[in-house]
């Protein structure tokens, strides 16, 4: 009775969720198309330089949204695979026209636009079924129900109640009882039908993703190097101007004990205890050094432990879910650990969220961690932000990260690193 339940409850869900996703298509969809085949229409004309960049953009962000609900509503995920504008681009009418090329050069834009299409048709067909399985019968129980209380109401009908009509009323019932048990059987596997649908269209041939790969790799590789370098160098500059100076500072007392000890024994008293608390506090950094390069706790008890303990330091309510089977590769691990530290303290210091959800799980050959934050929203990937570090870490493991915050709230960091548990 409790599988039926939740069987029942799923199928309405999926077709709210399908009705959703026939509004987006038959308007967002459709609209995006047409916008955008009349601005790159308008490019050899000059006007579409100027439209087609905004007009692209918008396309995308439908595009995303649509990818965030995929993998948030049936656990489908769809590559991301936009190139990125260079850096030294132009400002200016020569920028747009630059922006223009890129833009069009690009396979992903031309994908998005047989997305489109392909969303205001067969999607639009797929999400509206799911909807209408359940909202149909509604619609026929509502009339059987209305046409039995005019059959048994003398005020309408004296006692007079025509057959055909009985049957109307018992046909709509019967029709609508059949669609929604075809709607609780059915209607999950067709909202994932149309995110899978989205998929075949908008996700790159198996050359380019591979060849996007490879480019990602490469980069992530001469950045990984280059954040070892930095991070040694921290670590030596950690050592010598910390525990290094503390533990010659002892040295030094020492040496000045064994000259005191005969002459003067309460002054050697003092600087012995001056050298336990120099060595108390040498142990102390060198105890929070190791604990930057790997905490111990995520060592002895895993990442999932380790992002709890994390998260009761931050100053907000922390709600951390992890279902692992295993545990993964130390280096995969730590990756993840800073990644979520990162991603907890970006939302200490820029959101003003007073509660955070993390969510760790290990689904499809991938490890998968989401932190929510109810904060005011607006974060943004760039620009030197501390979730550019995020995705350079996780790139150097071909990790993923897509990132949802709207105006107001709520910010939802998804980040994906493929491997296995051991």
């Amino acid at each position: 009775m409790a599988a039926a339940r939740r069987r029942i409850r799923g199928s309405v869900r999926a077709a709210w969720r399908g009705f959703v996703l026939s509004l987006a298509a038959l308007v967002g969809s459709l609209t995006l198309l047409v916008w955008a085949t009349l601005s790159i229409a308008a490019v050899p004309l000059g006007i579409g330089l100027l439209t087609t960049p905004g007009v692209l953009e918008l396309v995308r962000r439908h595009a995303n949204r649509r990818r965030l609900l995929a993998a948030d509503w049936a656990g489908v995920r769809i590559p991301v695979p936009y190139r990125p504008f260079p850096e030294d681009l132009r400002k200016g009418f020569l920028g747009q026209m630059q922006r223009t090329r890129l833009l069009l050069k690009d396979p992903a834009t031309w994908r998005d636009l047989r997305w489109l299409l392909v969303d205001s048709t067969a999607g639009y067909l797929v999400s509206t079924l799911a909807a209408g399985l359940v909202l149909y019968p509604l619609e026929g129980f509502v009339l059987a129900a209305g046409l039995w209380r005019v059959f048994t109401d003398d005020r309408y009908w004296y006692g007079f109640v025509p057959v055909s009509d009985q049957a109307t009323g018992l046909a709509a019932a019967g029709l609508g009882l059949v669609l929604f048990g075809v709607g609780v059987l059915v209607n999950e596997r067709l909202l994932r039908a149309h995110f899978l649908l989205a998929r075949s269209v908008l996700a790159p041939t198996p050359q380019e993703e591979l060849a996007r790969r490879i480019d990602r790799l490469t980069e992530t590789r001469h950045e990984a190097v280059d954040t070892a370098a930095l991070e040694l160098r921290r670590i030596e500059r950690d050592l010598h101007d910390g525990a290094q100076a503390r533990l010659v500072a002892m040295g030094m007392s020492l040496g000045a004990v064994e000259a005191l000890i005969e002459k003067d024994p309460q002054q050697a008293k003092k600087v012995l205890a001056m050298a336990r608390e120099s060595s108390a506090e040498a142990l102390a950094e060198l105890r929070d050094l190791v604990r930057g390069i790997h905490p111990p706790v995520l060592a002895e008890r895993g990442l999932g432990d380790a992002v709890r303990a994390l998260a009761l330091r931050m100053p907000f309510a922390s709600e951390v879910g992890a279902e692992l089977a295993g545990r993964a590769d130390a280096a995969v691990e730590s990756a993840a650990y800073f990644a979520v530290s990162e991603t907890l303290t970006n939302a200490a210091k820029h959101s003003g969220a007073d509660r955070v959800q993390v969510d760790i799980r290990h689904t499809d050959s991938a490890l998968r961690i989401t932190v929510i934050d109810n904060g005011r929203g607006g974060a943004v990937v760039g620009g030197g932000s501390g979730l550019s570090g995020i995705e350079r870490r996780l790139g150097t493991f071909d990790g993923v990260m897509a990132v949802s915050s709207p105006v107001g709230g709520p910010t939802m960091v998804t980040m994906e690193i493929p491997c296995e548990l051991s």
